[in-house]
């Protein structure tokens, strides 16, 4: 496919969205990227499913629940596949006395986890929501976290009935051969503290649920606790450890210098994107390592071939950053120094590692794409189709694997992505096997990206090598500014929500993780499989559970 980046639309018409809501319209809201529109709570589904089969809006891209002194409020952030720079928030306000909203989850199933999120932590109740119970705190919990009125010191604890066995539950008492199967929470196969709720009949799944919130960290909270400038740009890197968290600082360094307006030098824009490349190839790396060790156990191979690999890399980062994994190393208006001195020695080491790239991913795909055993157990398996991806929110791999051509690098151009040759890699196997090669093949392509930003920066003019703009050394944006903003994570979309109140903190601080909406699909592509399956179903996804709890 071409790698050319498209001629960007205009942001949503506000005044025609706006007709086809009509007097549904209560208020309008002012966003920085979106307009706006405050509606009923009893309205939800009918504004929802307007603005998805009239208007477009097919991606539910994230949903945001806070409290204010006089009343509660959901936004709803809803953006186009096709173009994520048309965009618009619902915002559906609550009283304070009785917070009860329509929920939006029969329009977007993405919705379901977003809303009992938002019950969870908030305490909004959401009337039609299938099953609106607490997501990351045990059901025993007392009180709402992010409430205004919450007691951190009332003791919190859990009944020995709330981790009890519940597999009779799941045959309604009747004589069956179903089996209840708890897998996880610490399990390998689960790639982090998650637990799987499983029913099989005989080998197949009957029902799979994923129970989460075992490391959940309140870094939402942490980050409205520090200041813009300094304090929350470490956290990002926590929210995945696969070795991806220079794109993780890159989606809050977008969202805060949108929301008071910094520019960035062309040349830290050169140096963001080519380190980014180089975390996301860090991150697909150990996702492809790790599938050859959930599919054929192949430790001494692939897995340590894959290693191998990211040790160059992260030695690369290492160098750049001073950091081998919680990097640090992007700062508001562009990043914290220069690259390493001597540079000729660094770039060529760059290049060597770029040089030897594609014999070892050719070796990659000996081993995996071309092994027998790993074909019969991903292709046809976890099948998910586009429309299903699109009502779950998937984005990144897991979507592109469905043949959705979706990448907020060239469909919403930050950086200098939109300066270089490359293309978004889609696969249209809609299968485990996909997903796969969707990873493969961005490895090369992160590679070429990186070559590209390496040759521009050796010829970049001594003079004119800004890594930073010229930013305050306290920042205060405006009373009551909104915003949503987000980059293409190794994962998918990761986008930062951000409501400022004239104070160096954020008032709400939202994060939108990718692998949060991905993990979601799961009983979607696993149901009627295999017990083998699901273990390939949910290994494809490459979920982090640092961005599913945050």
């Amino acid at each position: 496919m071409s790698s050319q980046i498209p001629t960007k639309k205009s942001r949503s018409d506000a005044a025609t969205a706006a007709d086809r809501l009509g007097d549904r319209i209560i208020a309008r809201d002012d966003h920085v990227n979106a307009p706006g529109f405050v509606i009923r709570p009893d309205t939800v589904q009918e504004v929802l499913t307007t603005l998805r089969d009239e208007a477009g809006f097919d991606h539910c891209s994230c949903v945001t629940a806070q409290e204010y002194e006089d009343r509660y409020e959901t936004i709803y952030h809803l953006r186009k596949y096709d173009d994520p720079t048309d965009e618009v928030s619902v915002v559906v306000p609550t009283s304070k006395s009785s917070p009860v909203s329509e929920s939006g989850e029969p329009v977007y199933r993405t919705v379901d986890w977003h809303e009992r999120e938002a019950y969870d932590l908030i305490g909004i109740e959401y009337e039609d929501h299938p099953d609106l119970r607490r997501i990351l705190l045990p059901e025993t919990w007392q009180g709402h976290p992010l409430s205004l009125d919450y007691n951190q010191d009332k003791p919190q604890l859990v009944t020995f009935d709330e981790n009890e066995n519940r597999g009779e539950d799941a045959t309604d008492g009747e004589e069956s051969d179903s089996m209840f199967l708890n897998m996880g929470p610490h399990h390998p196969a689960t790639h982090g503290v998650c637990h799987l709720q499983t029913v099989l009949d005989g080998e197949q799944v009957v029902d799979v649920e994923p129970d989460i919130g075992y490391i959940h960290r309140c870094e939402e909270q942490m980050c409205q606790q520090s200041n813009y400038r300094y304090q929350i740009m470490p956290y990002p890197d926590r929210w995945d450890w696969s070795g991806a968290g220079l794109l993780n600082e890159w989606a809050y360094a977008r969202a805060a210098e949108t929301l008071v307006d910094i520019d960035v030098p062309e040349y830290a824009q050169v140096i963001r994107t080519m380190s980014a490349e180089l975390s996301r190839i860090l991150g697909h790396l150990l996702a492809v390592g790790a599938y050859s060790l959930d599919i054929n156990g192949d430790f001494s191979a692939t897995f340590m071939y894959a290693i191998t690999e990211r040790e160059k890399v992260q030695n690369i980062l290492e160098d750049l950053t001073g950091q081998r994994l919680m990097f640090n190393y992007f700062r508001l208006g562009g990043v914290v120094w220069d690259l390493p001195e001597p540079r000729e020695e660094w770039f060529d080491n760059v290049h060597s590692f770029l040089d030897g790239l594609p014999e070892r991913l050719q070796e990659f795909h000996d081993l995996l794409t071309a092994n027998e055993i790993l074909q019969k157990r991903t292709i046809d398996t976890g099948e998910l189709p586009p429309d299903v991806a699109k009502s779950y929110g998937c984005t990144g791999p897991v979507a592109r694997g469905s043949g959705i051509d979706y990448d907020l690098r060239r469909d919403d151009p930050y950086g200098y992505y939109d300066e270089l040759d490359w293309d978004v890699v889609t696969e249209e196997g809609c299968d485990n096997f996909a997903r796969l090669l969707v990873r493969l093949r961005e490895i090369e392509e992160s590679g070429q990206i990186v070559r590209q930003c390496v040759d521009l920066l050796e010829d970049w003019p001594e003079t004119e090598r800004d890594i930073q703009s010229n930013v305050p050394r306290t920042i205060r944006p405006d009373h009551d500014a909104e915003v949503y903003t987000a980059v293409e994570a190794a994962k998918g979309e990761l986008g930062i929500y951000i409501r400022s109140d004239g104070t160096e903190t954020p008032a709400r601080f939202k994060i939108r993780g990718p692998s949060f909406s991905n993990l979601q699909v799961l009983s979607e592509i696993a149901e009627g499989e295999y017990v083998p399956d699901l273990i390939a179903s949910l290994g494809s996804l490459d979920i982090i559970m640092g961005d599913v709890d945050r």
